[in-house]
């Protein structure tokens, strides 16, 4: 019995080691399997497209400046042309801000670290104490991680041209090199200047993600309809645009006759006045009203002094 009983065990735990080798086989090799590594491999290719995207335009600035390889990254980022990165990167990004506002970072990191350090510690004195040799120190690596100088200066550099992106595109739109994206940039701040008001931060960053890698989504699935309705405004706005020119033309060239025609009066109104002022002259003074009879007869006669009995000699008439 304990023999059939062992026999049947073993046949037993064969069969179960048999079922689950073909389960496996099955799921491994099944079309879900597959369908997951032509996914990841997918996803894969799509990430080193992406990767080699960065590259200098060649299209310069308004300003002749080359921009930076960020430019070419972020526009194929955000133009769902990798719609697997596109999306993880979206996800990742939104993850990173609910963890900044759910959890806290800070304060689990130094529980991690205290954590870590005191474990480390622990297992060495132990190891000294009860062994003679620490167990920290048989894990220790035999020389000491560290950075080479090709990692530190593609990091600050990589650094540099990821700053110097944010630093010409805020240039870029404030000085309206591209007016739409000026435009978009000048409703969002003053949307996000009274949703401020309202909304946290994070949501703010929440909301902006969204906008920066859902509109371009809508727009390229949406193309020929939304680029119908914006041609269709454009056409209404130049006619608006164009009257308003037209109407401003006729007013301006109204004004500048009825401004001519005054001048014109007030300049031989002005040449009237002086022409007269400049021939003017004195008249006679026979044709004035006071007469020579009107004056006394001068005398003709001198003046005696009796005091010092001097004639005077007669003054000539």
């Amino acid at each position: 019995m304990a023999t059939d009983s062992s026999a049947n065990g073993g046949y037993s735990v064969d069969t179960l080691k048999g079922n689950a080798q073909a389960a496996y086989s099955q799921l491994a090799n099944g079309p879900v399997a597959a369908n997951m590594k032509d996914q990841t491999a997918k996803t894969g290719a799509e990430f080193s497209n992406l990767a080699d995207s960065r590259r200098t335009p060649s299209k310069p600035a308004a300003t002749g400046q080359p921009l930076t390889h960020y430019h070419s990254f972020f526009s194929e980022l955000l133009s769902w042309n990798n719609p697997r990165a596109s999306a993880i990167a979206y996800a990742g990004i939104v993850a990173v801000i609910f963890s900044a506002r759910y959890i806290d970072i800070v304060r689990y990191f130094l529980k991690f670290t205290w954590m870590a350090l005191g474990t480390t510690v622990l297992a060495e004195v132990a190891g000294k104490t009860i062994l003679g040799s620490g167990l920290a120190s048989q894990v220790r690596p035999r020389k000491y991680y560290t950075l080479s100088r090709e990692t530190i200066d593609a990091a600050i550099g990589d650094v540099h041209e990821l700053v110097n992106f944010f630093v010409i595109e805020a240039q870029r739109i404030f000085f309206a090199e591209n007016v739409p994206a000026s435009v978009t940039a000048c409703i969002g701040a003053l949307i996000s200047y009274y949703l401020v008001k309202i909304v946290p931060y994070w949501g703010l960053a929440l909301i902006g993600t969204t906008v920066l890698f859902l509109a371009p989504l809508i727009y390229s699935s949406n193309q020929e309809l939304i680029d119908h309705y914006v041609q269709e405004g454009s056409n209404v706005l130049n006619s608006q645009t164009e009257q308003l020119r037209q109407v401003a033309s006729k007013h301006t060239s109204q004004a500048t006759e009825i401004t001519k025609q005054y001048m014109g009066d007030y300049t031989a109104k002005a040449q009237s006045m002086l022409h007269r002022g400049g021939s003017a002259s004195p008249e006679p003074a026979s044709k004035s009203n006071i007469k020579e009879a009107d004056f006394p007869e001068a005398p003709k006669q001198g003046f005696k002094t009796e005091a010092d009995g001097i004639k005077q000699e007669p003054l000539a008439a």
